[in-house]
C-alpha cells in the first residue's frame, strides 16, 4: 500500500516537527510500511490534503486532532483513496468512535492492515464534517477562548475552561427556525447541535457514537429554555435522562435546514469555527468516506 502521511505541526518549532516526523516514520516502518511523511503548518493542511488526493497514493493519513482529520477528510469524500487516522490531538473523537487505537504505534499497525470501512459524512452549506456542527454556545466559547489566547497568552485548555465559565454565565439565545421537509419548528434556544449519526447521552457514553453508517443526522436542540435551564439540562445529561426532558428535542433525519434572523452565522465544525450565511442546510452523505479502521464489532 502506497501512503502519504500529513502531520499537523501546529505552531511547533522546526526541531519538534522533525522529531515528530522521525517518530511517525519509525512507527510505520515497524508496521511494515514506508510512507511519505510530511509535516505542515495547520494553515496548509487543506492544500496538502488536496495535493495528496490528486496523487497516486492508495491512502492518505492525517496526524493531528479532529480538526485536522476533518480537513483531510473533506478532500477525500466520494473519492477512491482511503483515509488513515493518527490520533495525535487532545480528544480524537472520530478515531475513538471508529475504534482506532490512540497509541501511535498501534494506530500505524491498524492502517497497515488495510481494512477499509465506508462511513457517513455530514455536510453544512457544502462543507463536510466527520463529527458534528453547532451554533450558539460552543462557537461563542471558541471565540472567547481564542481572544484569551491571543490577548493574554493563555494555554488552550485553561482558556477554554475560562471561556466556558464566562459564556455560561451569560449564554447566547438564538431564535431559529428548523425545517425538516414540510415541518417547521420555531424555537428560542442557546444551541442547535447537529451530529454525523446519533450520539449517546448518558453518564458513561456522553458524546460517543455506536455507528457511523446509519445514514442519519442527529439534531439536538434545547427548546425555549431559560438561562437557569441550561444547568438543569446538563445535569439530566449526566444521569442519562436528557432525552426525556420536555425542553429538549432530539431527532434523527437525513437533512435539516436551520434558519436564523442574522444573515451571517458563526458555526462550529469539528471543533473549528467559521462564518457562513443563513440558512444552514445540513445533509448526510451516506458511506461517502473510506477509512482505514478496525472492523466494526459484531452484534
Amino acid at each position: 500500500m502506497k501512503a502519504i502521511v500529513v502531520l499537523n505541526c501546529g505552531s511547533g518549532s522546526v526541531h519538534a516537527s522533525r522529531a515528530e516526523t522521525v517518530r511517525v516514520t519509525a512507527a510505520f516502518e515497524a508496521a511494515g510500511l514506508a510512507p511519505t511523511v510530511q509535516a505542515v503548518p495547520a494553515s496548509q493542511i487543506q492544500e496538502a490534503a488536496r495535493a495528496a488526493a490528486r496523487s497516486d497514493a492508495d491512502a492518505v493519513v492525517f496526524g493531528g486532532g479532529d480538526g485536522t482529520v476533518s480537513t483531510g477528510a473533506a478532500a477525500l469524500v466520494d473519492g477512491d483513496k482511503a483515509l488513515g487516522v493518527l490520533p495525535l490531538g487532545t480528544f480524537n473523537h472520530f478515531a475513538t468512535d471508529l475504534g482506532i487505537p490512540l497509541n501511535l504505534e498501534e494506530a500505524a499497525r491498524t492502517i497497515a492492515l488495510g481494512h477499509v470501512r465506508e462511513v457517513d459524512v455530514g455536510e453544512v452549506n457544502g462543507r463536510p464534517f466527520v463529527n458534528n456542527s453547532s451554533i450558539g454556545l460552543y462557537p461563542e466559547m471558541v471565540r472567547y477562548r481564542d481572544e484569551l489566547r491571543r490577548h493574554r497568552g493563555m494555554g488552550k485548555g485553561p482558556a477554554m475552561v475560562r471561556a466556558a465559565r464566562e459564556v455560561l454565565r451569560d449564554p447566547p439565545f438564538l431564535r431559529v427556525e428548523l425545517r425538516v421537509l414540510d415541518d417547521v419548528t420555531r424555537v428560542r434556544t442557546p444551541f442547535v447541535f447537529v451530529g454525523n449519526n446519533p450520539y449517546e447521552m448518558n453518564l458513561f457514553g456522553l458524546g460517543a457514537r455506536s455507528a457511523l453508517d446509519r445514514g442519519e443526522l442527529s439534531v439536538y436542540v434545547a427548546r425555549n429554555v431559560r438561562r437557569w435551564g441550561i444547568a438543569r439540562l446538563a445535569l439530566r445529561a449526566l444521569v442519562g435522562r436528557l432525552r426525556q426532558d420536555k425542553e429538549f428535542d432530539a431527532l434523527t433525519v437525513p437533512q435539516v435546514e436551520v434558519r436564523t434572523p442574522r444573515r451571517i452565522v458563526r458555526v462550529a465544525l469539528d471543533g473549528e469555527v467559521f462564518r457562513t450565511e443563513s440558512p444552514l442546510r445540513y445533509r448526510i452523505r451516506p458511506r461517502a468516506l473510506r477509512v482505514l479502521a478496525p472492523p466494526p464489532p459484531q452484534p
